[in-house]
Order: C-alpha cells, then sequence, then structure tokens
C-alpha cells in the first residue's frame, strides 16, 4: 500500500497541482514546473490526505496549534484542525496576514492561539521562506514556540537550508529538483 505522502504526490499530478512549463515564483525566481498546492488542500481526498501525514508530526513535536501564512496555509490549518477534532485530540488552527487589516481588530494573527504554547508552522511549498518566516515571526511575537516548520513540497532553493540554519526543525513530506521532479522524503503509513 502506498504511503500517504506518496498517495499525496498521485493526487497532486492526477490533479494538476504540478505542472510543467515557464513559470515565475512569488520569489521572482524562473521555474520548469509549478505546485499549485491549493489544488491539492482544497480537494476534499487532498484536504483528508494532509490532515492525516501532518498529524503525527505536529504531535512528535509537541506543537499544540498549527498556523501558517494566508492564503496558501489556510485548508491546511483548517483540514488538520477538523482532523484532530474527529480524532478526539484537538489542534487548534492560526493564520498569519501577510497585511494587517487597519479595520476591525487589527490582528495580524487569526485564530485561538495561546501565548506561550508550542506551535507548528506550515506552508504548501517552500522555495525562499520568506512567506514561512513572516508566519514564525507573528508566532514568535506572540510569545509562541516554533516546535516544528512543515512544507507540502521542499523546492530545495535556499529557503529550507536559511530555516534549519536559524535553528527551527524543518521537514517537508516532498522535495523537488530544479527540473521538477518531486520524490516523497517524509515516509509514513
Amino acid at each position: 500500500m502506498a504511503s500517504i505522502s506518496e498517495q499525496l504526490l498521485s493526487l497532486a499530478v492526477e490533479g494538476g497541482a504540478l505542472q510543467y512549463g515557464d513559470f515565475t515564483l512569488s520569489s521572482g525566481l524562473k521555474s520548469k514546473y509549478y505546485f499549485d498546492g491549493r489544488l491539492l488542500s482544497l480537494h476534499p481526498e487532498g484536504a483528508h490526505l494532509i490532515s492525516q501525514a501532518l498529524m503525527p508530526i505536529i504531535r512528535e513535536s509537541g506543537a499544540v496549534a498549527i498556523g501558517g501564512p494566508t492564503m496558501s496555509a489556510v485548508p491546511i490549518v483548517a483540514a488538520v484542525a477538523m482532523a484532530s477534532h474527529r480524532d478526539g485530540s484537538p489542534i487548534p488552527a492560526f493564520i498569519v496576514r501577510m497585511t494587517v487589516k487597519p479595520y476591525g481588530t487589527e490582528r495580524g494573527v487569526e485564530g485561538p492561539l495561546v501565548p506561550g504554547s508550542k506551535v507548528a508552522i506550515v506552508d504548501d511549498v517552500c522555495t525562499s521562506g520568506s512567506a514561512i518566516f513572516h508566519a514564525i515571526t507573528a508566532a514568535e511575537r506572540e510569545g509562541c514556540t516554533v516546535a516544528k516548520v512543515i512544507a507540502i513540497v521542499d523546492r530545495r532553493q535556499g529557503g529550507s537550508d536559511e530555516i534549519r540554519n536559524r535553528g527551527y526543525d524543518f521537514v517537508a513530506l516532498m522535495e523537488a529538483t530544479p527540473e521538477g521532479d518531486v520524490r516523497v522524503v517524509q515516509q509514513d503509513t
């Protein structure tokens, strides 16, 4: 039987989340492939598989909440929160706005985040790591400790190395070569 991460990779290919061509990434870098994590995390089976792959990692790290940057992490953290509730051991979710809204509560972090908590930060893709670092900084500003940083796909373009260099525990379910050959690196069952 295929692992959860292998099932995710198959679904990404079948569902068009992994595309080949000429793309410009949010980091400004050029790429021969594009991974659209939203096509995976917003798919019913994809959301289920992501939550099942992430919950053991989160629990093992000691994190009691999961969060990440808008827009990419929103369906991921929601899937984990819902699945963890169903399992009877809830993991609350939070999201980090890339820009604080100048109205309402004017919060940069939304959700039931308790200051002093150990948290996991997640994103669909890690390239330069800028969105992940933004989320890490926001969680730490709230008084939390980042116990784990997770990406669905690590593009291996410097972001994950910088995350590790700054002392964070980083893991990806899959990683890619510059040519877009994506392989499973986080084995699960």
